[in-house]
């Protein structure tokens, strides 16, 4: 670059594009080794808004329509792109679709959310990842600490965000708790290939991207019926409360499930049943979209949750 000359600044878009498939949440990824989100440029004088040229390159990357699109971050730190001499601009999306085929010519392919974040999947009880590499391996951040404050800091952020010494696990504080073991150099974006915590890493910092999405997903749970953009049109209640469970990583009481949803006016019976559920027939419903005119947070709900240890 010339000297003096001004950096040039790219902009760029991310998508974080989930989906629900059985009982395990998806994201879909492109590129090999490490894989990355479908990313692409705005065309400043072809693209009328940044949201229109997400679903433009999304959908001529992977021919994929996205449905629900919500803007999460803007990231822009120095350094951050892979090419030297410009800056990059990305401002990051999260998209909620039903999964389907991508063609093979994209490179895109379908991956469970959990072999990013082994540590977040609840719902056989704690992760193995979690008692076996992600808490010593913390433990040994804290004890590397000098004496004092220093420690002290280290060992209250493990034990809040790591749900430790009876600190609750708060589903929400995905990218917390991305970013504390990336600060402890324990992952391999942080320069540590081969370091002691599972998860398959992501180019560039499309995993904190990742973790960012995950955290606000697991949030709008509450507050938000954005779950109904997973399923089809008509749905049981079980499979409703597994793709709850598939996103926040924890089980549910189904007849607490049950009686929230009901007495939050979220779902209809439609008068059918599903007999291929095996045992008795289940009752089939829909989405009550009157709800969103009826109550300002029309949301499912999330447990509280405590980790041993």
């Amino acid at each position: 670059m010339i000297p003096g000359m001004a950096t040039p600044v790219v902009l760029g878009l991310s998508a974080v594009i989930v989906a629900v498939t059985g009982e395990e949440p998806r994201l879909l990824t492109v590129g090999t080794s490490p894989v990355g989100l479908p990313s692409g440029q705005l065309d400043p004088e072809g693209d009328r808004t940044l949201e229109r040229a997400l679903r433009r390159w999304v959908r001529e990357q992977t021919g994929i329509d996205l449905g629900y699109v919500e803007q999460l971050y803007s990231l822009g730190d120095r350094d951050r792109g892979p090419h030297q001499g410009e800056r990059l601009v990305t401002v990051a999306y999260l998209a909620l679709v039903r999964e389907g085929p991508v063609p093979v010519q994209s490179g895109a392919r379908w991956r469970d959310f959990y072999s990013f974040f082994p540590w977040e999947d609840f719902r056989e009880g704690p992760p193995p990842a979690l008692g076996s590499a992600v808490v010593p391996a913390l433990e040994g951040w804290v004890a590397g600490a000098a004496e004092g404050a220093v420690g002290e800091a280290r060992r209250e952020r493990v034990q809040i965000m790591f749900g430790r010494r009876g600190s609750p696990w708060d589903v929400e504080r995905v990218l917390e708790r991305y970013e504390l073991l990336f600060e402890a150099g324990l992952i391999s974006e942080a320069g540590a290939p081969d370091g002691p915590v599972p998860g398959e890493p992501m180019a560039l910092d499309h995993r904190r991207i990742a973790a960012q999405a995950l955290g606000r997903l697991r949030g709008k749970l509450r507050y938000r019926p954005v779950v109904f953009e997973l399923l089809p049109p008509t749905f049981t209640l079980g499979r409703l409360q597994r793709v709850v469970e598939a996103l926040s990583g924890v089980r549910l009481h189904s007849q607490n499930f049950r009686r929230l949803v009901g007495k939050g006016g979220l779902v209809e019976p439609t008068g059918e049943v599903d007999a291929s559920t095996g045992g008795r027939p289940a009752a089939v419903y829909r989405f009550r979209r009157e709800v969103l005119r009826e109550r300002p947070a029309p949301g499912v709900g999330l447990p509280g949750m405590r980790t041993s240890g």
